[in-house]
């Protein structure tokens, strides 16, 4: 089975650094770390309040750290001009209220009209390896495949957040809808609230080429350090991976 990428989303390490003020602990020093213990991507979200990465960060995520930095956004007009000027190897768009403490779900491509669809278009045709963060639902498959997408992100928080014996259903969607987005030609990647328990029944589908995991490990970063717990989790997928 080809190798699963990790990429570590390091929107909490700004988000202490926020709660304080000041440059500490830096965002770009945690990628850093990151990366040397196994990980091969960093993601970060921009959002439109900045309540954790600002601007700056993603400058500096894009100068300073060598590897693929994912972008994860909104599709406003803000954002899309934030992204084709500062051009990042891939984004990823997800939907975002204000009041929302964490990313509740997917983005409903069948609703979003032609203006997401022209943002899509902007970004592939700057050179943007493009995303779209959804539920693993056959028509939203289909429409992101339509509309231009070179990726998927499938929404694995239901999943994750279930009991461990509740899972099962849930792990069958996901798995269901990644061989659909590989029928669609598009890449499959696959997100949210994964941790130590539940990585293993993702790792193990085919279809998915990466994964993004965030909280999790800056949250567990706190009892064993950041390195630590990346290369745990880099460990696990490679067992689940390899069967």
């Amino acid at each position: 089975m080809n190798h699963l990428l990790l990429s570590i989303n390091v929107d909490h390490v700004a988000t202490l650094r926020n709660a304080r003020g000041g440059h500490f602990p830096d965002p770009v020093a945690a990628a850093h770390l990151c990366l040397a213990a196994g990980a091969e991507g960093i993601t970060v979200h921009l959002r439109e309040d900045r309540r954790h990465i600002r601007d700056r960060d993603v400058e500096r995520m894009k100068a300073e750290v060598p590897t693929k930095l994912n972008l994860e956004m909104a599709a406003t007009e803000e954002m899309v001009g934030i992204a084709t000027a500062l051009l990042p190897e891939a984004v990823c768009l997800v939907p975002e209220k204000r009041q929302e403490l964490t990313t509740e779900g997917g983005l409903d491509i069948l609703r979003a009209g032609p203006a997401f669809a022209e943002m899509v278009k902007r970004l592939t045709g700057a050179g943007i390896r493009t995303s779209i963060f959804i539920e693993a639902d056959a028509r939203q498959i289909e429409a992101a495949a339509r509309i231009g997408a070179n990726c998927v992100e499938l929404h694995t928080g239901t999943y994750a957040d279930a009991a461990p014996a509740a899972r099962a259903p849930h792990l069958a969607r996901l798995v269901e809808g990644a061989r659909l987005v590989a029928e669609a030609g598009l890449l499959c990647h696959a997100g949210h609230g994964l941790d130590f328990d539940c990585i293993g029944g993702i790792a193990a589908i085919p279809e998915v080429s990466e994964v993004s995991i965030g909280h999790f490990l800056i949250g567990q970063s706190i009892f064993e350090g950041l390195p630590s717990a990346v290369r745990r989790m880099r460990d696990l997928i490679d067992a689940a991976r390899a069967g």
